[in-house]
């Protein structure tokens, strides 16, 4: 399977927060191709290890969130419309018009409706929906529905994964599939490698939810340098062009108090020997990535961030340049090899 198909399948999966249960299993499967163990632990954390030759010199752990944001079913109303709540930072207004599905006994296909333009006040139309104004219409009566789905059950959104022009993908849960496909690219070219440090691929769990696969992983595995692959904000017309990042233009590095400037700065160093692009992503606070749980794990992480550029982020329409995506892997493997010329107490001091 290559790195755009494994991407699709992952984004076509349903794995919202807390219920990743199909994405982990088509992430584990794919990397035990390429490496020596993996395992899925209690958390739904897919954790996959390339192990050294000789004596390992320490431990490199590269993690991506397998979750995606969703919905779940809150109640069922007198007519059968289903009422439900976010997992994770939806925006309210990619809700009305929606198709979606109800992972319940059976999948149900529904949708969200909304009141016609010919019926909505003067004004009215000017506000955005609010979540607890919208239900969802499966087109059966209250005794049906609940036969079929129940309080808690999952919800996702219908979005099929499309290939637009100049090597762009679009569709749902990019953020943050791209980033296990960049862990997956990495694992591909450093299949042969040996490499001086132990790798540990991780696909977390529940990261949008609070950043917590990474807490657990991190305390299991107890790496020496723990890189955070996710997305950045693309560039679009509307955005400001200090918080954004170029759609094509590679990797995003990021620098900050959260991320240790020997890391960034061997990214920096391996992109430019390398010939690759890169761009600089300032992150004065929180990154909102695994990062900031690996590097407070046990007594400290040296951690590093790597952002893939996405538009329209936590839509149905995300939408990556697949270029971005390689040119991330490719880093990562760059990395590896530098790190094991360099020597990990050599990297951490630069």
């Amino acid at each position: 399977m290559d790195v755009k198909d494994f991407l699709i399948k992952l984004c076509e999966a349903p794995h919202v927060s807390g219920y990743e249960g199909a994405a982990a299993e088509i992430a584990r499967a794919a990397f035990a191709e390429y490496l020596d163990e993996v395992t899925v632990d209690s958390l739904g954390n897919v954790i996959g290890v390339k192990k050294c030759a000789g004596e390992p010199q320490g431990r490199l752990m590269l993690a991506a969130h397998i979750d995606e944001i969703g919905m779940m079913v809150s109640g069922i109303d007198e007519k059968g419309f289903v009422l439900f709540t976010t997992i994770g930072g939806f925006d309210d207004r990619v809700f009305p018009a929606r198709e979606v599905t109800i992972h319940g006994r059976e999948e149900v296909f529904g949708v969200i409706g909304v009141k016609p333009p010919h019926l909505i006040a003067p004004g009215e139309a000017d506000n955005a929906y609010k979540r607890d104004e919208l239900k969802i219409d499966a087109g059966y009566g209250r005794e049906k529905i609940s036969e079929l789905v129940g309080v808690g059950d999952i919800i996702t959104v219908n979005a099929k994964t499309t290939e637009l022009k100049n090597n762009l993908l679009s569709g749902k849960s990019m953020d943050d599939c791209v980033g296990a496909a960049v862990l997956y690219s990495a694992m591909r070219q450093l299949k042969d490698v040996d490499n001086r440090v132990e790798i540990y691929y991780v696909c977390t769990a529940q990261e949008e939810v609070g950043i917590r696969g990474a807490i657990t992983a991190a305390y299991v595995i107890a790496p020496d340098i723990g890189i955070a692959v996710d997305v950045g904000f693309g560039k679009t017309p509307e955005l400001d062009d200090a918080k954004t990042v170029e759609i094509g233009g590679g990797p995003a590095i990021a620098v900050g108090p959260g991320m240790h400037p020997g890391v960034s700065g061997l990214l920096k160093k391996t992109a430019a020997d390398a010939n690759l692009k890169y761009q600089i992503e300032v992150l004065a606070s929180r990154t909102g990535t695994d990062a900031d749980s690996m590097q407070i794990s046990g007594t400290g992480v040296a951690a590093g961030v790597l952002s893939v550029p996405l538009k329209y982020m936590h839509t149905p329409v995300e939408t990556v340049d697949m270029a971005d995506v390689e040119m991330t892997g490719r880093l990562i493997a760059e990395f590896v090899r530098a790190l094991g010329r360099a020597g990990l107490e050599d990297a951490l001091c630069l």
